[in-house]
């Protein structure tokens, strides 16, 4: 397998602080992670850099083969699939839900003067369906609900059949029926061998959907751990992880947390 992302000493340091310290970290094709961690862990600030958003300060990041900072990443993007709240901030409320997944062919927000073959509206209609959305692509985003808007904010990143998916929490705000159903619908994706390799940031395990195969742990900027998720979500390393103790278990392919009293 090929490294789809390779990250080395990576370090991002914003206002004399670092957000992510020597950060070492491989991905290889067909492989799904989840990253976890506390708040102010890193976690967004690594899926930046994966994402070609941000550079590191210090360190080597290499995407799709692409060193980033000596790379063209207008070319680059349009190989990455990406859904995060600061991307669905900039989609305009009044864009109908079919074009807010069919621009994701050209890599912009709202229709503008571009032509989309028919094709890329078929493929648009499937994904919406994929995602139990497809009866909304008439409605404007705008009056979608939280569950809504995180279903075609997938459909979306993945419109372009993208090399590297990357999922910045996607079940954030979600309430339990919607968690389920979008982590039940995300386990059908990560089980398709023919799906983008997956990065998926969650501050909780219960988000991870059944088949992700591997896990990042980080805390303060730094890897407290990394590799076969079975391997990595162990009560000793998530309680190291949260700084408090945690019992660690799975139900079903489904993982869980509970404080140790």
């Amino acid at each position: 397998m090929s490294d789809v992302l390779r990250f080395v000493g990576v370090t991002v340091v914003r206002g004399g602080v670092p957000i992510l310290d020597s950060v070492d970290w491989d991905v290889a094709e067909g492989e799904r992670w989840a990253v976890l961690g506390p708040n102010g862990a890193g976690k967004t600030t690594l899926l930046k850099v994966a994402a070609t958003l941000e550079h590191p300060t210090r360190g080597t990041a290499e995407i799709l083969d692409e060193l980033l900072g000596r790379t063209d990443v207008f070319e680059l993007r349009p190989r990455i699939g990406l859904a995060s709240s600061a991307l669905a901030a900039r989609i305009p409320d009044e864009e109908r839900v079919h074009d807010v997944t069919v621009t994701a062919s050209y890599a912009v927000t709202g229709r503008w003067r571009e032509r989309y073959d028919q094709p890329d509206h078929s493929r648009a209609d499937r994904l919406l369906a994929a995602l139990g959305v497809d009866h909304l692509a008439t409605r404007t985003f705008g009056t979608l609900s939280s569950g809504e808007r995180k279903r075609v904010q997938v459909a979306r990143a993945l419109m372009p059949d993208p090399e590297l998916l990357l999922l910045d929490e996607p079940a954030a705000g979600l309430d339990l029926g919607a968690r389920e159903d979008l982590v039940e619908r995300l386990g059908r994706i990560a089980a398709d061998a023919y799906a983008p390799t997956t990065v998926l940031v969650t501050h909780h395990v219960e988000e991870i959907p059944v088949g992700f195969s591997h896990a990042l742990l980080l805390r303060a900027g730094r890897v407290v751990a990394g590799g076969p998720i079975a391997e990595v979500l162990t009560d000793e390393l998530a309680s190291r992880t949260y700084g408090i103790p945690l019992r660690i278990g799975q139900d079903a392919g489904r993982w869980f947390a509970r404080l140790v009293r």
